[in-house]
Formats: structure tokens, C-alpha cells, sequence
């Protein structure tokens, strides 16, 4: 289920020549492992780096498993006296929402999983069937619980949690609510492609505008789809780009991870992007929807209104099909 930073990748495509009534203001560089761009409009030149600089860095300390000192490593390292912060405390909720609403498709348990197939921080093993049944027992979120007093308990010391597929977009929504509390209504936040937008292109005085790459295309890029966004948050996952080679077998291991069988999900869906009201929303169904089948992914998007998404995949034949629901289709710009 994992994506880290290797998530479809989203052009943001600015359109038009500069207004000379509007500043745009950008922020841009590295973090959580990937790049950032951070575009915000106002009438005066503005710098947020400092304040951008301290969300990454107190959404690492709190849930990333790359940083041996954070919270979530701590847990997994079975530190049982953990006191989570307001940000684990709500991805904590999101997960559990999303959990329900995929039927246990969307799992951030899978940490054991993730490091055995070599998509985590931790050691990398040769897996067969009984390794990999053996690693199901550390995985499953009714074993986990947020406890009243804030620390987490597991039902086995050896459960590691993995936020990769929702920390992302939830950093971006961080984002958002600090350019929210700095009165600024027009901006445009992209994290490894993941991406929020509000309000519209004061500069070229049309909506923002944002690109999906065609994952058919191995070698530079090419975009599917370009799309409008305002008010909203699109994000996209893809197995294309994010894999593993075994060296001795080559053998071709994507990064996708199904919680129920344990393995790497080498599937028909090539990609998938989802708009949702929130990114660390659209992250976490994004990746989902890569590991069910396309049929169940219709029914949790006809049961779930509030969500928009566009899927390729290979049909019976090997040929390329796109779904797109109802609400997609308003976005794409034509």
C-alpha cells in the first residue's frame, strides 16, 4: 500500500502572463522525501519559508518512519508510553474511516510488510508463503487502539504502523491551514505531487491548473489528463514508476502492498487519482483504490459522494481503459 515519494507525479501548469496588481509568491525545495512547490497569491511580496520549514518538520517528528526519534518509531519500537500529538491523533482517525469504508483494503499496519518487501526503513528479507503468513500476524488495524490517555496500544509489540500513504496528504492539508491562518485565500500546495488548491489564479486570473501523468509512458513524461481544481485536493498513485527489481531473479515487485494477502499487488489498475475536500483523504483512497479491483472501487465510490476519482487500467484484453465518475468529468479541462 505504500507510495513514499514515488506517487504519480502532478504538473502544475500556470497559465497566462503575470497580473501586475497580484505577487506571485513561491515557495519550493525538498522534504518527506520528496519535492515541494507552494504557490500562494497576495497583493505584496510574502515569505513563509520558515513557517512551511516548521510543518514538514513537526509532521516528521510525529509520523515518520524515517526518522528514528519521531513518535511512530518510537511505537514501533514497542515504546507503549508514546503520548500522540493532535496530527497522529487525527490520522489515526482517517485511517480508521478509511479502513472501514475500503473493507480493510486501506491499512497502515502493514509496516512489517512494508520493510520485508524492501519499501520501508527497515530490513529487507527473501519472503516465500510461510514468511509472508507468518508477517499477517503483525498486521491488522482492529489490533491497534488509540487509547483515551493518547498512547497507542497494540496487540503485539511487533506491529509497526505506516503512515506513507496519508502523512503526505495531510502535511499538504497542514499546509493549507497555515496559509488559511495567514489570511491568504488563493494558493496552490504541491508535495510529491499530491496537491490542494483554493481559490483560483489571481495572476492569470483563471482556476489552477494541474496535470496527470500518463503512466503508460516509462521514460520522461507525458500528461492524461490536465484538470481545474478550486477548493479541493487531488491525489494520485501509480505502480509504474515505484518498483523493485529482484537482482537474481528479476523479478518485478511493485510497491502497492494488499493488507490481506500480504503480498505486492501487481494488479490491472495502472493508476488512480482522487479528489476529496481534504489530500490526506484523497492519499489514503488513492492507494487504496490501486490495491482493490476496479469493481469494488465503484462501490465505495457510489456509497462515498463526497469523493471523485479517475482509474486506468487494463481490461481482459491488456488494452487501456479509463473509469471516471460523474463528478470527475467537471474537472477535466478540455
Amino acid at each position: 500500500m505504500l507510495k513514499n515519494a514515488l506517487l504519480l507525479t502532478v504538473a502544475i501548469l500556470l497559465l497566462g502572463c503575470n497580473s501586475p496588481s497580484w505577487v506571485k509568491n513561491l515557495n519550493s525545495g525538498g522534504a518527506l522525501g520528496t519535492s515541494y512547490s507552494i504557490i500562494y497569491i497576495s497583493d505584496e511580496t510574502l515569505d513563509y519559508q520558515k513557517e512551511i520549514d516548521s510543518v514538514f518538520q513537526a509532521v516528521n517528528q510525529s509520523m515518520s518512519t524515517y526518522v528514528p526519534t519521531s513518535d511512530i518509531s518510537k511505537i514501533n519500537e514497542g515504546d507503549s508510553t508514546v503520548v500522540v500529538d493532535d496530527m497522529f491523533k487525527e490520522v489515526f482517525a482517517i485511517s480508521s474511516n478509511v479502513h472501514q469504508a475500503s473493507n480493510g483494503y486501506f491499512d497502515p499496519t502493514i509496516g512489517v510488510l512494508a520493510n520485508a518487501w524492501g519499501f520501508g526503513p527497515g530490513e529487507q528479507i527473501e519472503l516465500d508463503s510461510l514468511k509472508v503468513d507468518s508477517l499477517l500476524n503483525y498486521v491488522g488495524w482492529e489490533k491497534v487502539q488509540l487509547n483515551s490517555d493518547n498512547t497507542i496500544t497494540k496487540a503485539n509489540s511487533a506491529i509497526r504502523f505506516d503512515f506513507n500513504a496519508v502523512a503526505k496528504g495531510y502535511a499538504i492539508d497542514r499546509l493549507g491551514a497555515l496559509l488559511d491562518a495567514k489570511g491568504t485565500d488563493n494558493y496552490l500546495v504541491e508535495v510529491g505531487g499530491e496537491v490542494l488548491a483554493k481559490g483560483t489564479n489571481l495572476v492569470s486570473g483563471k482556476q489552477w491548473t494541474v496535470g496527470i501523468d500518463d503512466p503508460q509512458v516509462e521514460t520522461g513524461r507525458q500528461l492524461k489528463l490536465i484538470v481545474t481544481l478550486e477548493d479541493k485536493a487531488m491525489a494520485s498513485s501509480g505502480n509504474y514508476r515505484k518498483f523493485r527489481i529482484d537482482s537474481e531473479t528479476g523479478e518485478k515487485y511493485v510497491h502497492t502492498i494488499n493488507p490481506k494477502t500480504g503480498y505486492t499487488q501487481n494488479s490491472y489498475v495502472l493508476a488512480t487519482s482522487v479528489v476529496a475536500n481534504t489530500c490526506a483523504v484523497a492519499d489514503a483512497y488513492a492507494t487504496t483504490f490501486m490495491a482493490m479491483d476496479l469493481e469494488e472501487s465503484k462501490k465505495v465510490l457510489a456509497e462515498h459522494t463526497e469523493l471523485e476519482a479517475y482509474i486506468i487500467y487494463l481490461d481482459e484484453n491488456g488494452d487501456t481503459k479509463e473509469f471516471m465518475t460523474s463528478g470527475f468529468e467537471t474537472f477535466v479541462k478540455q
